[in-house]
């Protein structure tokens, strides 16, 4: 499927779903999402690149992610989708820069590409071009990765919480499966966002650093170092939430041991409690027929008695020493 965006007076024009045959020659961003070999070569012939297929967007390789071809610009980043859900995953976008004109191939959906080409089709420059439809969607792209981040800093916080919350307090049933589950679904998400961020930083300083020094505005230099630096306290931000993630999963195995190793003490007390008055009762339990106490009346309350005091001696004595 092929979108195309022409500038107008102040915006951008948006064409959905247009035929590979009648691309417009005054396009400046063509968002190719699953193309077919037709769209391919439509746009190669009007563009004058080749687009790498989606087995060459895969490649994990420096080499193969951002380089220079026939005067084209192609950078290859790994961004964030469906991060909002149960199941979030990562996709690669290439995005090529030749002359003025922007083309990004993709095989998902990305938040930031509907919310940028809204914003583009509300207002924009007349003057725009893909030079600039590239820094909207890099910026687009890390305020989600911002906002991604935030979300899962406050889930994380909210775990903590119910972790070490007060011992007065635990009067519900907990469910740890669940705790871990979620403990492990922001560590996830977390490692993508990371991921993402370190190809955006990536394709950053391969376009400031490839691109002849002409081509940029003053402006558009000033806002590439603002992304740099976003991208930076971000990527530290993510490598901050992983460690805090790890420090409260090992707080949560923790907190399970010591509530094991509790239970462990209690049975282990109760054992040792009972077991006095069973030695008792397994002695007057033997078939001896000389056993005088069996034939006194006070044989059965003694027994009991003698039995009662050998539970009760124990327990007093693990509650004096502050073992219960």
């Amino acid at each position: 499927m092929l979108s195309v965006f022409v500038p107008t007076a102040s915006s951008l024009k948006k064409f959905d779903n247009v035929e590979a045959d009648a691309l417009p020659p005054n396009a400046i961003w063509i968002d190719m999402k699953s193309p077919s070999p037709g769209e391919d070569k439509a746009v190669e012939k009007l563009v004058g690149i080749e687009i790498p297929t989606r087995e060459d967007m895969q490649e994990i390789e420096i080499s193969s992610r951002l380089y220079v071809e026939n005067g084209a610009r192609y950078m290859t980043a790994t961004l964030m989708c469906a991060a909002d859900s149960q199941a979030p995953r990562t996709t690669p976008v290439t995005f090529i820069l030749t002359d003025h004109r922007l083309v990004t191939v993709r095989y998902d959906e990305p938040k930031p590409f509907a919310l940028i080409a809204a914003k583009l089709a509300r207002s924009c420059s007349p003057s725009i071009t893909g030079d600039g439809v590239l820094l909207e969607l890099l910026d687009g792209v890390i305020d989600r990765c911002a906002d991604i981040l935030e979300r899962a800093g406050a889930d994380v916080d909210a775990v903590s919480s119910q972790i070490f919350e007060p011992s007065a307090e635990r009067g519900h049933a907990r469910t740890y499966s669940q705790i871990l589950l979620t403990i492990g679904k922001k560590g996830d998400l977390t490692s993508k966002v990371r991921e993402s961020l370190v190809s955006i930083g990536r394709l950053i300083s391969f376009v400031t650093v490839e691109t002849d020094a002409g081509r940029w505005s003053k402006e558009q230099k000033a806002q590439f170092k603002t992304l740099q630096r976003d991208v930076s306290s971000l990527t530290d931000h993510a490598s901050y939430l992983s460690n805090k993630i790890t420090f409260v999963l090992d707080a949560m195995l923790g907190v399970v041991n010591l509530e094991q190793n509790n239970i462990i003490k209690l049975f282990s007390v109760m054992a040792v409690v009972l077991m006095p008055p069973t030695l008792i009762a397994s002695i007057y339990g033997m078939n001896f027929k000389m056993m005088p106490e069996l034939e006194q009346p006070w044989g059965y309350p003694s027994a009991l008695i003698a039995m009662l005091v050998a539970a009760i001696g124990p327990y007093l004595f693990f509650k004096w020493k502050r073992w219960l």
